[in-house]
């Protein structure tokens, strides 16, 4: 019995692990995106300002499971 292409194929997972860094601050944290949806960008409290902020995604870590 042969295997095909499409059975050796990688798996890969729905979510993947971005880095989000504060616009003011440069403060980062981690979170966890879906692989197809837009970048996030999400106003959080940043510490090093002791203020809201702009956090936008600057890169991908990893996948996740």
């Amino acid at each position: 019995m042969r295997l095909t292409s499409v059975l050796l194929k990688k798996v890969r997972s729905k979510r993947i692990m971005v880095v989000l860094e504060s616009a003011v601050s440069g403060h980062q944290f981690n979170a966890f995106r879906e692989r197809l949806a837009d970048k996030i960008e999400v106003i959080r409290f940043d510490p090093y300002i002791q203020r809201e902020s702009l956090y936008r995604e600057r890169k991908k870590i990893r996948s996740a499971a």
